[in-house]
């Protein structure tokens, strides 16, 4: 008996929400609508997306731990490919639109500018992740792989210090811009703590308790409405 598929609705609203910011900063560009200063506009825009998809790549792993639901794991790697994707157009716009592609002048900055400095370090932390991200390189490397796409979380830390660093303000006082990156810094130590295997162990027994006891006070409602 052929079992009947289901609607692919999750991979489908992924791809989605994947391309909108792409589409959206593309039509933006044609229409004159990215400020006076299109270029930076667009350096900005896709590095804060980046950091979006990264952080909801981190999100799923919690998501399956809190409510056992396993498709939502299918969707992972498409996240984390978006997230770099983004972060890829935004050091593109950086180097080829801001700066012609003139790698010395680039170099130089990335030397004497912390906050760059901090984002290449994050982008060279992201690459192995992205490269390895497909089947071949999870059935050839095995353990391996898990050890290295634990990356993900310095990469993520890397790379919100980037956006505290690149941001107005002072970081250490939350005065100016810096109140968003420091938010999402936390919520990226929170999905690091959720992580932590003797955590997730707790969490998910504790869902199974919960899910047994529902079914059970189920289980006694209808047999005391069948005996009514």
């Amino acid at each position: 008996m052929n079992r009947k598929r289901r609607f692919p609705w999750l991979r489908i609203a992924v791809h989605i929400a994947g391309c909108v910011p792409l589409v959206w900063i593309i039509y933006a560009y044609a229409t004159n609508n990215l400020t006076i200063n299109p270029i930076q506009t667009a350096e900005q825009y896709l590095g804060v997306w980046s950091i979006y998809y990264l952080a909801a790549t981190l999100t799923v792993t919690p998501i399956y731990t809190f409510t056992g639901w396993g498709d939502v794991l299918q969707r992972r790697r498409a996240l984390g490919l978006y997230s770099f994707l983004y972060a890829s157009l935004h050091v593109l716009v950086f180097i080829g639109l801001d700066y012609g592609f003139y790698l010395g002048q680039v170099w130089d900055l990335i030397v004497g500018k912390l906050y760059l400095l901090v984002g290449t370090v994050a982008m060279l932390l992201y690459i192995p992740l992205a490269v390895t991200s497909f089947d071949y390189f999870i059935r050839t490397m095995g353990k391996n792989w898990k050890r290295l796409h634990w990356l993900i979380y310095p990469a993520a830390l890397v790379a919100d210090l980037h956006y505290a660093f690149a941001q107005k303000g002072n970081l250490f006082t939350l005065r100016g811009n810096e109140l968003k990156p420091f938010l999402w810094g936390l919520y990226i130590i929170f999905l690091l703590v959720v992580r932590l295997p003797p955590v997730r162990r707790w969490i998910s027994a504790t869902r199974r308790r919960m899910s047994s006891n529902l079914r059970h006070a189920a289980i006694s409602r209808k047999m005391k409405t069948a005996e009514h």
